[in-house]
């Protein structure tokens, strides 16, 4: 135990040693964690809009009127025509315009069905799949106001027949913002990255600098050698955790719903895949900068893409979804989101933390089977 208290100790001086890294270490987690928490929004809140209407009636202006009074519109331009329309979509200036046609209050008023034309800007499917949902809900709601009118005018008391209303109720997310989404698997994210690039080039570095030949011929245990670098960035590891679940709680208002000692023990697990996965690919890189590309470029952006952080697992292509059983961050992510959004525990959860545990303890052994050939 003495030999691997001075290696933690001999790890964490380096590390307070070498100020760039250790701004690094603990600066980068934080401004990642604020920006992508701001960046990864996918909520619309403005859809810039045009509107070519070419009924001008007092019906047209109440229907444009309803679409401002939803504060999601932002009308910005009134197109004389459809070439004028055609520009704006092409130069990306909006996002949807919408076209009133002539007969549109004559048909209203003959009880008839009166289009009303959308023209997408579909680049961006997301953008405008949301968009399309709110402009249906608008024209839904002003048909069922022109209904009322209509009843009313005409003295009718009581509907022909029964109605079903529905009553949404919204859970765990109310106001329904993305933010509140991501910000938990950003979390993950955050101490991804940080430990396996940490753990992916402490074997190389010392291997650069000449220390590792120095280590090898000592009577220090393989064991030993391992504990004293995996410890170590365990506790930076929790060092992070703890900076970044403050900034979730204390930022951005998103409160841990769930039982935090459960939270912190699948962070444990997530760290130990990490560090396994560190470690294999510390052992299989000559350099610091072979390390840092393997681990970016061969694990971390795969992960992300694959990990159900920002796009969802069943929508991806039956191949790519066998493969998601293979990524820690998947059960982490599955994890996190329970915890703090929906406030539930093992109970629920404990497929995903055996896998998790599997997945650290299988990690570790197979990289310290490499890091024991490697050295011998």
């Amino acid at each position: 135990m003495k030999t691997i208290y001075h290696f933690i100790i001999k790890e964490l001086l380096q590390v307070k040693r070498d100020k760039k890294m250790l701004v690094i270490i603990f600066m980068a987690p934080i401004l990642q964690l604020i920006f992508l928490g701001y960046a990864a929004n996918m909520d619309v809140d403005i859809v810039h809009t045009t509107i070519l209407d070419q009924d001008k009636t007092e019906t047209s202006r109440n229907y444009i009127t309803s679409l401002l009074e939803t504060g999601y519109f932002q009308i910005d331009y009134y197109a004389k025509d459809y070439d004028e329309i055609t520009n704006l979509l092409n130069d990306g200036r909006t996002l949807v315009s919408i076209v009133i046609p002539k007969d549109f209050e004559k048909r209203i008023k003959r009880r008839e069905t009166a289009p009303v034309q959308a023209i997408f800007e579909g680049s961006d499917a997301s953008k405008a799949s949301i968009a399309l949902g709110y402009i249906q809900g608008v024209t839904t709601k002003f048909s069922q106001n022109l209904v009322l009118e209509t009843k009313d005018k005409l003295g009718m008391k009581s509907p022909l027949s029964g109605s079903i209303i529905p009553e949404p109720r919204v859970w765990y997310n109310p106001e329904m913002k993305s933010r509140i989404f991501m910000v938990p698997g950003i979390l993950g994210l955050v101490l991804m990255i940080s430990t396996i690039s940490l753990m992916s080039m402490a074997i190389v570095r010392e291997r650069e600098i000449g220390t590792m030949e120095q280590l090898i011929v000592t009577p220090v245990k393989t064991y030993q050698l391992l504990l004293g670098k995996l410890i170590p960035f365990t506790m930076i590891g929790f060092v992070i955790l703890v900076i970044v679940m403050i900034i979730m709680t204390q930022w951005f208002g998103i409160i841990v719903r769930g039982n935090k000692l459960f939270l912190v023990f699948a962070a444990f697990l997530f760290v130990l895949s990490n560090l396994g996965i560190g470690l294999f690919i510390s052992t299989v890189s000559k350099t610091q900068q072979q390390a840092m590309m393997a681990s970016v470029f061969a694990v971390m952006m795969p992960m992300i893409y694959l990990s159900g952080f920002a796009f969802p697992i069943e929508n991806m292509p039956q191949f790519f979804q066998y493969i998601t059983y293979a990524i820690p961050l998947r059960y982490f992510i599955t994890i996190l989101r329970g915890v703090v959004l929906k406030g539930i525990g093992i109970s629920s959860l404990w497929v995903e933390t055996l896998i998790l545990f599997g997945m650290g303890v299988s990690l570790l052994i197979i990289s310290s089977m490499r890091f024991s050939k490697k050295i011998e």
